[in-house]
C-alpha cells in the first residue's frame, strides 16, 4: 500500500472564489474529526481489530521459528538476538500493516468531515487510477471539486438576487404560514416608510398588506401606502420553506404606466379626431364663405341659386359624414359585454358564410366543437373578415375559405383569401383608417374587440404560403 495524505489550500477561501490559483503543500495526515459518539456496546476498535488479524497472521510462523531456536544447537547470546529480532519484525510488520490501512481511511474520514462543515478546499494527495482505494480517493477529490463549484454557483446567485431584489423598483415582500413578514426589498421598505429591522415580524394586518394574502392571486388595487399611493399591480404566488408554505407578493407602481398610456391614449384620439374634423369643416367653411359672398352681392349671377343648392348640398353631406363619424366612434366606446350561451362552431360559420351572396364562400369542416361565446357578436365579427376577403377578391377569381382547427384548449377560426394581401400591416387596427373608398375603419377594430371580450384575440397576416391574406381568431374553448 502507498502512503497518501491530504492537501490543504493555504489561501483563504475568498481567494479561491476570486479564481486565484491555490497550491497544494504537503502535510502529513490530519486526526479525522470525529462527530459525537453515541453510546455503544464496549467492542474493539476497527484499527485494533486488524492489528489483531496482522499479528495472528504471524503468530504461527514467529512461534515456530522460536521453538526452532531455542531447541537447537545456539549458544544463549545468538538465541536472544535473534529471538528480538524476529519478534521485533513480526511486530513491526503489524503495525505497517494497521498504519497502511488505517491511514488511508484517516484522510477519507478526514475529507469527508471537512466537506460536512462545508470546507471544500480539501484534496487528497496520491489518489491514482488503477486500484480501488485510488479510484475512492479521486471520486472524492471530484465530489469536493463539484460541491465547490455548486457553491461557488450559489453565492454568485444569491449575490445578484440580493442586487435585483435591493435595485428593483417592484416592492417584494415574503410572509409566512402566520402571514408575518419575513423580507421585504428596499422598494418594499419605501411603500411603508419604515427600515426592514422595523418591519420584519410584523403581520400583514399592522403593515396594511391582509389584502394582498386574499382573493385572487392577480389583480389591481387603488392603496395609499405610508409611502405611496396609486394604483398597484398585485401578484401573489406560493413557496415553500423548511417545508411550510410562505407566500410572495409583489406590488408595482401602475401609475406612471397608466398616465403614459392615458397621454398616449389621448394624443391618437386628438389626432384622429382632428382628422376627420378638419376633412369636414374645412370644406364646411369654404363653402358657407362662397355662399355668403354670393349673398352679399346685390347683382348675382344668373345660376346663383344652382350654386346656392350645390354649395347646401356638400353641407349636408359633410354634416352627414360627420354625425356617421361621431356615431361609429361611439359604437368603438359602447361595445355590450358578450352574452355566452354554448353555441355549435359549425352552425355559426355555416350561417356567416351563407349571408355573402356575392361570391361563394368554401368551408372547411373542423372537429365539431360547442363553445360559450356571445353568437351575435362573433357572427358579425366572421361577416367582417368574409367581406373583407371577398372585396380583395372581387378583381379576380381568388377563393375565400372559411374553417377551424382545436389546438389544445384552444380553437382557432380562420379566414383566408386569395387577394393581394396586406400592403400596410401597421395601420390594420387603427380606427377610422380604411383603404376602401366606402370604408368606416373600425371594422377590424371592433372585430378585435369582441374577440378579446371573448378572451380570445384575433390577427391578420399574409399567408405563407401563396398569396393572400389570412385571418385567425383564437378562442378558449372554456370561459
Amino acid at each position: 500500500m502507498r502512503s497518501t495524505g491530504v492537501s490543504r489550500n493555504m489561501e483563504s477561501e475568498a481567494a479561491n472564489y476570486a479564481g486565484r490559483p491555490t497550491s497544494a503543500p504537503s502535510q502529513p495526515p490530519l486526526k479525522p474529526r470525529t462527530p459525537p459518539r453515541r453510546p455503544r456496546k464496549h467492542h474493539l476498535s476497527h484499527e485494533n481489530r486488524l492489528l489483531l488479524q496482522a499479528l495472528g497472521s504471524g503468530a504461527a510462523a514467529v512461534v515456530l521459528a522460536l521453538v526452532l531456536l531455542w531447541t537447537g544447537n545456539h549458544d544463549s547470546g545468538t538465541r536472544w538476538t535473534l529471538a528480538f529480532f524476529i519478534v521485533v519484525l513480526w511486530l513491526g510488520f503489524a503495525f505497517a500493516l494497521r498504519g497502511s490501512v488505517v491511514r488511508p481511511l484517516q484522510t477519507l474520514a478526514n475529507m469527508q468531515s471537512a466537506l460536512r462543515e462545508g470546507d471544500f478546499s480539501f484534496r487528497v494527495r496520491g489518489a491514482d487510477r488503477g486500484d480501488a482505494l485510488g479510484e475512492l480517493m479521486l471520486e472524492v477529490n471530484t465530489l469536493a471539486a463539484m460541491l465547490r463549484e455548486q457553491r461557488l454557483g450559489a453565492l454568485e446567485a444569491g449575490a445578484l438576487l440580493t442586487t435585483v431584489m435591493t435595485e428593483i423598483e417592484v416592492a417584494v415582500f415574503a410572509f409566512d404560514g402566520e402571514r408575518r413578514l419575513r423580507l421585504a426589498n428596499r422598494a418594499g421598505e419605501r411603500l411603508l416608510a419604515q427600515n426592514v429591522e422595523r418591519l420584519l415580524g410584523k403581520s400583514a394586518e399592522e403593515l396594511g398588506l391582509s389584502e394582498c394574502l386574499e382573493g385572487e392571486s392577480a389583480h389591481t388595487l387603488e392603496r395609499s401606502f405610508p409611502g405611496q399611493s396609486g394604483r398597484w399591480g398585485m401578484r401573489r404566488s406560493v413557496f415553500r420553506q423548511g417545508g411550510k408554505p410562505h407566500y410572495l407578493v409583489v406590488l408595482a407602481d401602475l401609475s406612471r404606466a397608466l398616465r403614459e398610456e392615458e397621454r398616449q391614449a389621448w394624443q391618437r384620439l386628438v389626432r384622429v379626431l382632428g382628422h376627420e374634423l378638419n376633412n369636414s369643416l374645412a370644406p364646411i367653411c369654404s363653402i358657407a364663405g362662397s355662399l355668403e359672398d354670393i349673398m352679399r352681392r346685390e347683382v348675382r349671377a344668373a345660376d346663383w341659386e344652382d350654386d346656392l343648392r350645390r354649395g347646401l348640398r356638400v353641407i349636408a353631406d359633410r354634416s352627414e359624414a360627420l354625425s356617421r363619424f361621431m356615431r361609429d366612434y361611439s359604437r368603438l366606446t359602447k361595445l355590450p359585454k358578450p352574452q355566452l350561451r354554448p353555441v355549435d362552431l359549425r352552425t355559426l360559420v355555416k350561417t356567416a358564410a351563407g349571408l355573402e351572396t356575392r361570391k361563394p364562400i368554401e368551408i372547411t369542416p373542423g372537429p365539431d366543437v360547442t363553445l360559450n361565446l356571445d353568437p351575435d357578436q362573433l357572427q358579425q365579427v366572421l361577416i367582417n373578415l368574409i367581406r373583407n376577403a371577398v372585396d380583395a377578391c372581387l378583381d379576380g377569381d381568388g377563393k375565400v375559405a372559411v374553417g377551424w382547427t382545436r389546438n389544445g384548449s384552444w380553437v382557432n377560426l380562420y379566414v383566408t383569401d386569395d387577394g393581394p394581401g396586406i400592403a400596410n400591416p401597421g395601420n390594420l387596427f387603427v380606427p377610422f383608417f380604411t383603404t376602401k373608398p366606402s370604408g368606416s375603419g373600425i371594422g377590424l377594430v371592433l372585430s378585435r374587440q369582441i374577440a378579446e371580450a371573448h378572451g380570445g384575440t384575433l390577427t391578420l397576416k399574409n399567408r405563407s404560403q401563396g398569396k393572400g391574406c389570412e385571418a385567425t381568431i383564437q378562442l378558449p374553448l372554456t370561459l
